[in-house]
């Protein structure tokens, strides 16, 4: 569907030229172009001529013409004024807004439709006229997921996603970039944390099957309309970069399940160097030993059961309590203690974080 705009630069150019006035209508007769004042007065003539079964009319003095797109007729001409000269210019324009409107269907298509929805690039306005036009529900619950190729370049992950998708015509299947396959699900049912779930373990079944390695998916949050589609897509993005620094065990990352990890994210550098060097006063976490390291984390995942870590640890509890007060020698935080543990939990990850920054290829 050419724009208002392009319409009405293309007729005011031709007008211009040949010095003959142009109108541009839809099939109802309302007015969408025109370089004419009081073009409104051809309504009943415009619902006249698309009764009739000729291409072309001479109608009080002026030429009317009929522009189809696909058989179905999409615009009407109307060239003020009789003679060959008005019929030659409405031949000529009628002919260059249906080259337009060719154009314009196959730069937007499905698949582009589908990208410029995910980057941003469309108006609201654009956003229903298009899915309208390409008969796209406005109103339906989707997620986009996001399938990381990065580890798999030599494989052609889109079009065997694609093949998997297959099934439900609803479903979009993408590639915004070399490095991620997009999908825009449509949630059918109502458990759609369900439907996800079972999306993603037949995805990956299937990607394994074909020998794809590394693979990780992420997904945004369910929307309820085609134009918040743009932000499942940042936070499936987000999910997928958060979860290769903060979950690298985890081959699906949800945006909902970041926690803090989203908030580091999005942290600018100057203040994590700030925060780490307040917190470590110039020691280096990344200095620590394995043994140590080992000890700090199964102390998280235990929820700081000094008991149930030793024990897990094949440790007697005085060790470990040897090892935790060392770090606390070291630190100045006892993990021990709620406040501390909290504060050195998030520095461990500003640091993963910083040194996740270092390797990004700018």
């Amino acid at each position: 569907m050419v724009s208002n705009q392009i319409l009405q630069q293309s007729i005011e150019g031709i007008k211009a030229i040949s010095r003959v006035d142009l109108c541009v209508t839809d099939a109802e007769g309302k007015t969408i172009a025109s370089t004419m004042t009081g073009s409104s007065n051809y309504l009943s003539q415009v619902k006249e001529f698309v009764k009739s079964s000729a291409d072309s009319q001479e109608i009080q003095s002026s030429q009317y013409f009929k522009i189809y797109d696909e058989q179905t007729l999409e615009y009407i001409l109307i060239c003020s004024g009789a003679g060959d000269n008005s019929y030659l210019v409405g031949k000529m324009a009628a002919y260059q807004i249906q080259s337009l409107a060719v154009a314009y269907k196959e730069r937007f298509d499905k698949d582009n439709f589908i990208k410029n929805l995910l980057l941003d690039n469309l108006l609201l306005v654009d956003i229903y006229g298009y899915a309208k036009r390409l008969h796209i529900p406005l109103d339906e619950a989707r997620v986009v997921m996001l399938i990381d190729n990065s580890y798999n370049k030599d494989m052609d992950c889109l079009n065997i996603v694609k093949e998997a998708m297959n099934s439900d015509k609803h479903d979009f299947v993408s590639a915004v970039d070399e490095k991620n396959v997009v999908i825009i699900k449509s949630i059918q049912s109502d458990n759609a944390q369900k439907e996800i779930d079972t999306t993603t373990k037949a995805l990956l079944k299937v990607l394994a099957k074909e020998g794809a390695k590394n693979v990780r998916i992420s997904y945004g949050t369910c929307v309820g309309e085609i134009k918040d589609v743009s932000r499942s897509y940042k936070e499936a993005k987000m999910a997928l970069d958060v979860g290769g620094i903060f979950f690298e065990e985890r081959n699906v990352v949800a945006y909902a399940e970041l926690g803090i990890g989203r908030l580091i994210y999005q942290l600018p550098i100057p203040l994590c160097k700030m925060f780490i060097k307040e917190i470590f006063e110039g020691v280096n976490p990344e200095d620590f030993d394995e043994e140590t390291i080992t000890t700090i984390k199964k102390f998280f995942e235990n929820s700081l059961n000094v008991s149930e870590t030793s024990r897990q640890l094949f440790i007697h509890r005085n060790t470990l309590v040897y090892r935790l007060d060392k770090i606390q020698k070291n630190t100045g935080l006892d993990l021990r203690i709620f406040e501390d543990a909290i504060t050195f939990k998030i520095a461990l990850m500003v640091v993963k974080y910083m040194k996740y920054m270092e390797t990004i290829e700018y």
